[in-house]
């Protein structure tokens, strides 16, 4: 146990995307002459059913969920969700509903795990100079899906099952995000080695990721060169960092002849000179802001770009010291700029969020209301705007009017276990218990806890009058918990 032990402690930096190369959500292949990709050990997706990849998506996302510091800044997942989307009809993919995960990490990394989980560490955006390079990891990791890479190897090792394989990569994900021991216990006694074989097959994954990856780009409309520039910049890194192996490349081999591969590619398609969307740079400013040391930093580093030449007409740089003022409490001079932007972009939601969040600061609850929901009326069920909105309510003492908000979020995005928290917390202010039980079970489920939402849901269940409505409602959620939780005792 002690040498199992110590062995994967130099796994220690086999970050999240481990297991992009251990893909296996459902898809159908490129066709030949889209792809010109050799057939590589078979397509894969013999050995696991939909429920399976399911299942251990499930047990993967409760592991994110449990261990992940999350990034919930509602204007950073909305980007993410969007580009995601934008891509997402490109890839040949059968299973398209996808969870997206936002880890609050600076370091590179993305990944894709069982049953169609989608991730970016914050870091990410840090180091894409441009949405193009963005977009092209994010293309690659959809090649990883779509081509079934770890159902492909596990057609070779028949002797594993799911549930094996969950535990395997839950523990993986555990020892990631932790940076520490807690998730090698957890990979030990799941045939934790048979890691360093998958891992010796993927220099064949990842050129074949790549090149689907670039189709999926330039299907989707964007810039295919946007690959070899991302693989440069880490190459660069990798360089600059010696022995410390960017997290990425731990999981992604990365040599010249694949940078040139990719590059030659690139440019067999045509140079259309397409540009970035502003929100990605908006967004990357968000986040340089959230990653420096403190908001003095921020201030400084964003002054000092805006001294730069022909730096005062970069709305992203005067957006990112808005940011960096609002962070250090300097909300006057930081709604200057920001209004000074939105009488260029009347209608950018990203700047009237923003606006909104300066208001709130400086406790102009009235204002900040009156301007989101304006904003919503015009942009109907928008989550930043929304959540944005219930920020306002919840600092009212606004309860109901908080938990209305969050109901309709919660219906869109019902993954995402951190809008059931705060939905819990605006019932409680409504003194709507059952509302409570009924946010906090769904919390424990997303959670791993079934036990916990079952109880939940029988405390909701007393609360509540025989033959209504809302008892129906709980008793048929309460079924579907009770099921799930024998069907785990059982397995």
């Amino acid at each position: 146990m002690k040498n199992v032990l110590n062995e994967f402690r130099s796994y220690r930096k086999l970050s999240i995307a481990v297991v992009l190369a251990l893909s296996l959500a459902p898809g159908s292949a490129f066709t030949a002459q889209e792809t010109q990709l050799p057939n590589i050990g078979g397509t894969g997706g013999g050995l696991l059913s939909g429920q399976q990849e399911s299942d251990i998506g499930q047990q993967v996302m409760v592991s994110i969920r449990r261990s992940a510091p999350r990034i919930t800044d509602p204007l950073v997942y909305d980007y993410l969700s969007s580009i995601i989307y934008r891509l997402v009809p490109a890839a040949p993919l059968e299973n398209r509903d996808l969870t997206l995960a936002l880890i609050d990490d600076p370091a590179i990394n993305a990944f894709a795990v069982p049953g169609g989980i989608v991730g970016v560490n914050g870091g990410l955006f840090l180091n894409a100079v441009t949405e193009q390079q963005f977009a092209s990891v994010l293309a690659h990791e959809l090649g990883h899906l779509s081509q079934r890479h770890f159902a492909r190897r596990l057609e070779q090792q028949e002797t594993s099952t799911p549930l094996t394989i969950a535990g395997m990569i839950a523990g993986i994900v555990l020892s990631a995000v932790t940076q520490s021991d807690i998730g090698i216990a957890a990979i030990v006694g799941t045939q934790a080695l048979a890691i360093q074989n998958m891992l010796a097959y993927s220099r064949l994954h990842e050129q074949e990721a790549d090149r689907v990856g670039l189709v999926i780009l330039a299907s989707a409309g964007m810039d295919p060169r946007g690959m070899p520039e991302m693989f440069e910049i880490m190459m660069r890194q990798n360089r600059l960092q010696g022995r410390n192996v960017p997290e990425y490349l731990s999981t992604h081999p990365l040599t010249q002849s694949r940078v040139a591969d990719t590059r030659n590619r690139a440019e067999q398609y045509p140079d259309k000179k397409i540009r970035d969307g502003q929100e990605y740079h908006l967004v990357r400013s968000r986040l340089q802001v959230h990653y420096a040391p403190s908001p003095e930093i921020a201030v400084g580093t964003f002054e000092s770009y805006l001294q730069k030449s022909g730096a005062q007409s970069n709305e992203a740089i005067r957006y990112g010291l808005a940011i960096a003022y609002m962070s250090n409490d300097q909300f006057e001079k930081a709604a200057v700029i920001i209004n000074e932007l939105l009488a260029g972009n009347p209608g950018r939601i990203t700047l009237q969020v923003t606006l909104a969040e300066i208001l709130i600061g400086e406790k102009k609850l009235d204002q900040a209301r009156s301007l989101l929901r304006e904003a919503l009326s015009r942009n109907p069920g928008n989550y930043p705007i929304t959540s944005t909105l219930v920020d306002v309510e919840i600092a009212t003492g606004n309860g109901t009017r908080a938990a209305e908000y969050l109901k309709q979020l919660t219906r869109r995005m019902p993954q995402q276990e951190y809008l059931w928290l705060r939905l819990a917390e605006a019932e409680g202010m409504a003194r709507n218990i059952v509302g409570v039980h009924r946010a906090r079970a769904e919390y424990d489920a997303l959670m791993g806890d079934l036990e916990a939402s079952q109880r939940q849901l029988r405390q909701a269940q007393e609360k509540l009058p025989a033959g209504s409505a809302e008892r129906q409602v709980v008793n048929e959620r309460l079924g579907e918990i009770t099921s799930r939780l024998q069907a785990h005792r059982n397995s």
